[in-house]
């Protein structure tokens, strides 16, 4: 009889424990301090993370990149960029948008906040490893003009499965479309002779982003004022990268219960179990500071018709989900 009490109180104890593991969760915010725009990527096994560090833009010179496993515990990599190594870089750092090609990583960001006549725009840096250091790839922006009426900012790279390089961008509610060259220093003209398309969808402000699901292209964007609580997540489906891209509703958005002003997100998506899970910025309840951003994570669901269903914001983020 001893034995059995023994027997069912480690019993007892050991499903304690798995449950505990099983229901480890990421918590939101996901890290540490004011952290906007962020990217998720996926290389490898290992999920990185890539945000702005939401300051005042005199104050905003460089990034921070973390990295994590499981999306529950994450590692921070302090200043994989900043302004000793971006010369032309003044203020105002943010956005950050990275992809691999052959074996590099390259980092694309906004500075500057330029406007016409100024130095800034759209920059890339390089390195071999996804958490830096970064070296700047042009010595220059890559675009500095405002063109279609787009401020160029917010760039979002993204890769077709036919190999295309694609990079859309913009602020003052307009966005562009372009193709990248292969070595990210230039761009490549579309076959009518345009190097920038306009595809500015519904009430578009800034933050676009694509992905593919299902053969479908999936294409988001933020609404409303970055500093207050109208800042919202819209998106459309499409046949093509280049759109057309009509919208389909707001998908995240304010919860008075949870947080405010919900936007510049990104989306990830682990093969292995198949999940999807949109990482964005938010205020907290009661800030009173645009500046105070934080980095949150929510799982993304779908209904049958392939449709985003509206995001439910929580405090308890979302479960661990290593990639391997």
């Amino acid at each position: 009889m001893k034995n059995f009490s023994r027997f069912l109180l480690f019993a007892v104890v050991a499903i304690a424990v798995a449950s505990c593991v099983k229901t480890k969760r990421s918590g939101n915010p996901i890290i540490e301090g004011w952290y906007a725009d962020p990217e998720c990527v996926i290389f490898g096994d290992t999920y990185y993370l890539y945000p702005t560090w939401s300051q005042k833009f005199k104050d905003q010179l460089h990034f921070d990149a973390f990295s994590s496993k499981d999306l529950v515990t994450w590692t921070k990599h302090e200043r994989i960029i900043d302004n000793t190594e971006i010369k032309w870089l003044t203020h105002a750092l943010w956005a950050p948008s990275i992809i691999e090609k052959d074996g590099k990583y390259y980092l694309m960001f906004s500075c500057n906040n330029v406007h016409e006549g100024e130095i800034g725009g759209i920059g890339v840096a390089v390195a071999d490893n996804p958490a830096g250091p970064f070296k700047d790839h042009l010595g220059k922006p890559l675009i500095n003009e405002i063109i279609n009426g787009a401020q160029p900012i917010d760039q979002f790279v993204f890769k077709d499965t036919d190999g295309t390089y694609y990079m859309y961008y913009g602020g003052w509610k307009h966005c562009n479309v372009c193709k990248l060259n292969d070595d990210f220093t230039g761009f490549v003209p579309f076959e009518d002779g345009e190097i920038f398309k306009e595809v500015t969808p519904g009430e578009y402000v800034e933050g676009p982003f694509m992905f593919i699901r299902n053969g479908k292209y999936y294409f988001m964007w933020s609404e409303g004022k970055w500093t207050r609580d109208n800042y919202r997540v819209q998106y459309a489906i499409a046949d093509s990268p280049l759109g057309p891209f009509e919208p389909r509703g707001v998908i995240l958005q304010t919860d008075k219960n949870i947080g405010t002003g919900a936007g510049h997100h990104s989306v990830i998506h682990n093969p292995r179990s198949g999940k999807y899970y949109i990482v964005y910025h938010r205020h907290p309840l009661g800030s009173t500071d645009g500046n105070d951003r934080r980095t949150c994570i929510d799982e993304m669901l779908f209904d049958e018709e392939g449709n985003i269903l509206p995001i439910k914001m929580t405090f308890e983020g979302v479960n661990a989900d290593p990639l391997k």
